[in-house]
């Protein structure tokens, strides 16, 4: 197997590009889209790391949309480098050698997950207090609009 070194040179070739990607959000919104579409093709190779791994493309569309912002530029630029790994084609070991291309990708966002674990877990528990710290206003007939908590 290869060592992590290899891994971390892999993703770190496309760091240039992710920063490319950081002021350009088409290009994020088309790499993220490309993503899941790889991500669900190899679903069963990627079982392992399912979870996390969208939970990786929610991080960057939301930061991408502004929603959430409570992460490190360098953490976003390593996720969005490593997305840009797993999608490329031709990489470390080329996704055109069956069973084993998506070997590396795989490799790559499991060392990035490892990298990056208290930002992702910061935005899970973000993730899950949106849909309960929202403000509701509710009208009544003869009452003014008034703010309460879901």
């Amino acid at each position: 197997m290869l060592g992590t070194k290899k891994f971390e040179e892999g993703y770190k070739r496309f760091e240039s590009k992710a920063k490319e990607y950081i002021k350009r959000p088409e290009k994020t919104d088309i790499l993220l889209k490309d993503a899941g579409k790889k991500a669900d093709e190899n679903k069963g190779v990627l079982a392992e790391s399912w979870d996390n791994l969208q939970l990786l493309f929610e991080l960057v569309g939301a930061w991408r949309r502004g929603e959430y912002r409570k992460i490190p530029t360098g953490s976003i630029v390593t996720i969005i480098a490593a997305i840009i790994y797993f999608v490329s084609p031709i990489d470390f070991i080329p996704d055109f050698l069956i069973g084993l291309g998506i070997v590396d990708d795989a490799a790559v966002i499991g060392f990035v997950l490892k990298q990056i674990t208290n930002d992702l877990e910061k935005f899970s528990l973000w993730k899950e207090n949106q849909g309960t710290n929202h403000l509701i206003i509710e009208e009544t007939p003869h009452e003014s609009n008034t703010p309460t908590l879901n």
